[in-house]
């Protein structure tokens, strides 16, 4: 997976069938996959360690386009591109804590954070969320309840940011910084630079993936 070899390369330099290989290589995938944190445990043990604040991204995984109507739900018309939407954690250090499951790329990062019931399971866990301005209006709680997701502002047409604001922002984007190394770490695996398997394998894919570059980060 470091260096996305295809199947039929490692089959004709071991004198075995593709099949068997394949086969191999997704029963390992499965194995690392169930050993990858649920996300209320990943944040019970945040705030078990007196850990208070993570912080919330998004990225999209490419994929190799394919024909029909099936792939259409996997265009970003973000990214002008096929690819597979990954909702991910980490600490304030940039240590990926969870990843959720690669959903098609036309799904918005609300929808999906939704979806995986964030907010309230942050709420649970008694942590905040540090995320960008994706995530505008992911926390839609009452104006007395504490934020559960902290986010930048957001300029509309006829209001630009105030000074305070930008300051703010600039802020915020400081702090999240190690979540963009987080992602760095897990796409130096090169099997993530256009994913040509199945989609439906591709959250066991990136889960055994978290498995093996917390490994690498904490030797």
């Amino acid at each position: 997976m470091r260096c996305d070899q295809r199947p039929g390369d490692l089959a004709g330099g071991n004198w075995i069938h593709r099949t068997t290989v394949t086969r191999w290589v997704r029963e390992v995938i499965s194995l690392l996959a169930a050993r990858a944190p649920r996300l209320d445990r990943a944040l019970k043990k945040i705030a078990y360690k007196g850990g208070g604040v993570v912080l919330l991204d998004g990225t999209l995984i490419p994929t190799r386009r394919r024909t029909g109507k099936e792939n259409r739900k996997n265009y970003s018309g973000k990214s002008k591109c096929h690819g597979l939407l990954v909702i991910a954690l980490t600490d304030d250090r940039g240590r990926l804590l969870w990843v959720s499951a690669a959903r098609p790329g036309r799904t918005s990062e609300i929808t999906a954070c939704r979806h995986d019931q964030l907010t309230a399971k942050l709420r649970a866990a008694g942590l905040g969320a540090i995320a960008d301005l994706g995530f505008v209006g992911l926390d839609d709680s009452s104006p007395d309840a504490d934020l559960a997701v902290i986010t930048g502002y957001k300029a509309a047409r006829n209001r630009p940011l105030t000074r305070g604001q930008k300051l703010s922002n600039t802020a915020l984007a400081a702090v999240r910084a190690p979540v963009e190394h987080g992602f760095a770490h897990l796409k130096n695996w090169r099997v993530l630079g256009k994913v040509r398997t199945d989609p439906t394998w591709a959250t066991a894919l990136v889960r055994s993936l978290l498995v093996l570059t917390n490994r690498e980060v904490s030797r």
